[in-house]
Formats: structure tokens, sequence, C-alpha cells
């Protein structure tokens, strides 16, 4: 479900009551673990985390008008989503993730190729999340986006 609001507030503000808690935790999380560089803006209807054209100005090769994405939350119909590029283009930090998960999660993990959902706002590893989002710097995302995706 993308959304149509302008602002991260507004965005927020529109969620069912159950998700507001978790979806304020998640996005705390992030901004406290967040590389430096990073912008959080709305991004596909989503809360996203993009490189800034501050920093890379080409943007994204799908749509020069937009910074380059690396990272979105959302509350989808049935789930919470976090979508991670870096997880579907780093297979090491792939890796790692799958390894990591179990040990801060009994649940199933059901994940796309960048997607993580969880199903109750419960559910959510925070401090797995954490970690994650840490582990890529603006300047790591940048080369592995230009040698993977970029032509």
């Amino acid at each position: 479900m993308i959304s149509k609001s302008s602002t991260i507030e507004e965005y927020i503000s529109q969620l069912p009551e159950d998700r507001i808690e978790f979806m304020e935790t998640l996005r705390n999380v992030i901004k406290d673990n967040l590389p430096a560089g990073f912008h959080e803006e709305m991004s596909y209807g989503m809360i996203g985390y993009v490189v800034p054209f501050s920093i890379y100005p080409s943007g994204y090769h799908c749509n020069t008008k937009l910074p380059l994405p690396f990272m979105n939350i959302a509350s989808q119909k049935n789930f919470i989503a976090i979508y991670h590029m870096g997880l579907y283009a780093d297979p090491f930090l792939n890796s790692w993730f799958l390894e990591e998960y179990p040990k801060f999660s009994s649940k199933k993990l059901d994940m796309g190729k960048s997607c993580l959902r969880f199903k109750k706002g419960e559910d959510i590893p925070f401090e797995l999340i954490g970690m994650l989002v840490q582990k890529m710097s603006p300047t790591d995302w940048i080369a592995m986006y230009e040698k993977l995706y970029k032509k």
C-alpha cells in the first residue's frame, strides 16, 4: 500500500492504531543506527532512507530526479515491511542476516529479495534491525550500486 502522505508524521498518523507504536520504534531504531549521510524522507509512499543528491548527484538510474534509495519501512495491509537494498545486493550481508536472525527471533523469517515482513509488530527483532542498519554506509552502498546496477 503506497501512501499519498507528504510527510513522515502524516504517514504515521494515518496508520492503524495497533501499528503506530511499532512503526515509531522501528523508525527510531533505524535513525539511531543509520550511518551518517543517509537522509530520511517520504520515498515511494513509504518512510525512506536515501543517499541525498548532495552526496550522490546522479540520483537513481531508474529515475534520476529521485535520490538513490537504500531502505524503506512501511505498514502494508497484512504486515510491517522493511525493504533493505543491501540485503538484495550483498550476498555477504544477506548471509550474515540469515545466520543472525534465529539468535534474535524464534519466529520463521518471512523474507523476499530485499523485503522483511512481520505480521505482528511485536515479532520485529529491533536489536537485529539496528545491527543491520549499521552494516552499510552511503559510500558502501554507492560503490555496490554502481558495480551492480548502474550502466
